[in-house]
């Protein structure tokens, strides 16, 4: 495997942990008596002022900044907004959706990309990455299987919404950076990476989703100020707003750029693993053999996928 295909995996698998510790952080959030709408302020606000200080404190972001057109800014703040679908959805669910059968619905994503990626981007070339898909898919099905899963009507209508919102997503924000059907962004770029840096396609895209949520939680008089915020929130708060948010979200726009968007999602599925096997860790939960099986499928599917010969070019991309 070229440097460039490592290096968009290993940010693909940064991306998916910080994600997959979010609903670990939210535990406290929800227990101090907060709700999901005043999580997603505090996310994307602390978020996005930490993607901002990175943006503003290395001189090529500024100076991408400066070269960012009018257009290409409302798009990526656009898009921002676009993604609270896919986060108020979710969180949303969770409140009378189990967590567990919340990640089986929601890890139909990397398909959907897949089949989108056919159309409007880079898609998964030749049988093995199409056989690995099939293989994580089922994987995340048994990883997931035995745990409770509990459900509400408008709970699995609202989760059902958040893939499809996703994958729509992730396709847009693909194309922003430059991917094209058949080539990446760093293809098409000559290794330079995605048209925007992702330090700086990050700070505008969740500034957009923080100005949607704002607007929403000051109308439902949730504690935008700190003072309000349970002291035993915090700690939830700034795990969610610094792994799960300023880390995840520019992890995945830069993996995005360097293999493509359904490989990024396809090595996504590591996500529930991860949540998982933290669980056990922190709370002395037990995995079951099942479960375990289904995790050595999913991280067997990545690999295999990631075998296959000539997937993406051989080019080198160097990029904050």
């Amino acid at each position: 495997m070229d440097r460039r295909r490592w290096v968009g995996v290993a940010l693909a698998m940064a991306s998916a942990c910080g994600y997959g510790s979010g609903p670990l952080f939210a535990k406290s959030v929800y227990g101090s008596g907060l709700d999901w709408l005043a999580l997603l302020y505090w996310r994307f606000l602390v978020g996005g002022l930490l993607v901002w200080a990175w943006a503003l404190l290395v001189p090529a972001n500024r100076a991408a900044f400066r070269d960012l057109t009018r257009q290409r800014t409302l798009a990526l703040l656009g898009l921002g907004a676009f993604f609270v679908g896919n986060a108020s959805t979710y969180y949303a669910a969770l409140e009378s959706v189990s967590a567990s059968l919340a990640a089986l619905i929601v890890y139909i994503y990397p398909a959907l990309v897949a089949v989108l990626s056919i159309r409007w981007g880079h898609g998964l070339r030749g049988r093995r990455p199409w056989a690995a898909l099939g293989l994580v898919t089922v994987g995340v099905a048994f990883t997931l299987g035995g745990i409770e899963t509990r459900a509400e009507p408008i709970g699995i209508v609202l989760i059902v919404a958040s893939p499809l919102i996703y994958s729509v997503y992730i396709i847009l924000a693909a194309r922003l950076a430059g991917e094209r059907r058949g080539e990446t962004a760093a293809s098409r770029t000559g290794g330079a990476g995605a048209e925007t840096r992702p330090a700086v396609a990050s700070a505008l895209m969740i500034t957009g989703t923080l100005a949607v949520v704002a607007i929403a939680a000051i109308g439902a008089g949730e504690p935008v100020v700190p003072g309000l915020v349970p002291s035993g929130a915090w700690f939830g708060l700034l795990g969610i707003a610094v792994f799960s948010t300023a880390l995840a979200v520019s992890a995945f726009y830069a993996a995005t750029a360097r293999i493509g968007a359904a490989n990024t999602s396809l090595v996504s599925t590591v996500e529930p693993v991860w949540t998982i096997t933290l669980a056990m860790l922190l709370f002395d939960e037990r995995l079951a053999p099942l479960q375990l099986f289904g995790g050595a499928l999913v991280i067997g599917g990545v690999i295999l996928a990631q075998t296959t010969p000539g997937a993406t070019p051989d080019v080198v991309v160097e990029e904050a």
